[in-house]
């Protein structure tokens, strides 16, 4: 009994073995792609990694910092926002340096009023006062004088009538009012004149250093509203209202490192593509009057014709991949500039990586 037992159960274990093995034996038809790979459209064509960026006659994407450091205390635009040059972007806390043009204002104007006052004179009061000092001083000459007249006449007709001592002193008298009258004289004179040319002049270059340094303070004082350099649109904002940034950038806490506070593109009708080609690859490169390139977009069977614009003339290394300037690569690439019209149905923004293939006619 116990061997029918064992028996059957090898029969049923050979049968699902032999089941098993018919049924993974069966190949399964593979999925359809989610999309055509993109293929060389050219015989000899070479492909490159490419990067849409705004199109700028030169350089990339136009990439904004502040010339001055602080805190935010406002952003007064949004991620694709069109702007005109100009436009006010962000604000920077600015209540010291306010107070340090108010502050160079006032001495500004603190010099301007002494210089005014310096060109003013004589004043009419203090001329008025000089001519009533002459005044005094001559009635105090001619009192002297008068007594000093009496006393000798008075000693000629009898000179035990006045000491010699008294006679002496009052001639010393007329020579001592005589004495302040040409200082009153000379005072009044000097009061008449005016303030001098020299402290007129010194003056003058007071102000005119002042005048300077509350207009850099001012100038410097704009600088703590950022504004549009160019027309164009806002590509991205890496900042927020209470960050502290610097003419570094500002930290993002995702990559750990500096970033500009906007990156900015522009407003013409065209988007640019950057290509990074191989410098093995280079040599391969047609001539720019017989180049032609394809852009397909990732993801979808899209394909655009790509028109060519410039070479960057100059080969560094490959950072694309992590946008690291620390990235260890051993490959070094040649950058080519393209161009497209915008699409109307196609949805394309700048940063976006693309698959292109570049060939001749």
């Amino acid at each position: 009994m116990r061997n029918k037992v064992l028996f059957f159960l090898a029969i049923i274990g050979l049968l699902a073995g032999l089941v098993g093995a018919y049924i993974f034996s069966i190949e399964k038809k593979p999925p359809p792609p989610a999309f055509k790979p993109a293929s060389n459209p050219y015989g000899k064509g070479i492909y490159a990694n490419g990067i849409i960026e705004s199109y700028q006659a030169n350089g990339e994407n136009i990439t904004i910092y502040p010339e001055v450091a602080g805190t935010i205390t406002g952003i007064l635009v949004a991620e694709g926002q069109s702007v005109h040059k100009g436009t006010p972007l962000l604000t920077i806390d600015d209540s010291v340096q306010r107070a340090t043009v108010a502050q160079q204002r006032s001495q500004a104007e603190a010099a301007l009023a002494l210089l005014e006052e310096l060109k003013a004179q004589p004043r009419k009061e203090n001329l008025e006062v000089a001519s009533a000092q002459v005044a005094s001083a001559s009635a105090r000459l001619k009192t002297a004088q008068d007594q000093f007249d009496k006393q000798r006449q008075s000693y000629a007709l009898n000179p035990k009538s006045v000491s010699k001592n008294d006679l002496d002193n009052a001639e010393n008298a007329v020579k001592v009012a005589r004495a302040n009258l040409e200082v009153a004289r000379r005072q009044y004179e000097l009061t008449r004149a005016g303030a001098w040319i020299y402290d007129i002049r010194n003056q003058e270059r007071q102000y005119e250093a002042l005048t300077k340094a509350y207009t850099a303070s001012s100038a410097l004082l704009a600088k703590y509203t950022v504004r549009a350099p160019s027309d164009g649109s806002i590509l991205s904002i890496n900042a927020a209202v209470g960050s502290y940034v610097s003419p570094q950038g500002t930290y993002d806490t995702y990559t750990q490192g500096s970033s500009p506070i906007f990156v900015m593109g522009s407003a013409q009708k065209f988007l640019g593509v950057r290509c990074y080609i191989d410098e093995i690859l280079v040599h391969r490169l047609p001539e720019p009057s017989r180049l032609k390139a394809k852009m397909f977009i990732r993801g979808t069977d899209i394909s655009i014709p790509l028109e060519y614009v410039r070479v960057q003339p100059y080969v560094s290394p490959k950072i694309q991949l992590s946008n690291q300037r620390t990235e260890r690569v051993d490959v070094r690439v040649l950058p080519v500039i393209f161009r497209f019209p915008r699409p109307g149905k196609v949805l394309l923004y700048p940063g976006q990586l693309v698959d292109v293939y570049v060939g001749e006619e």
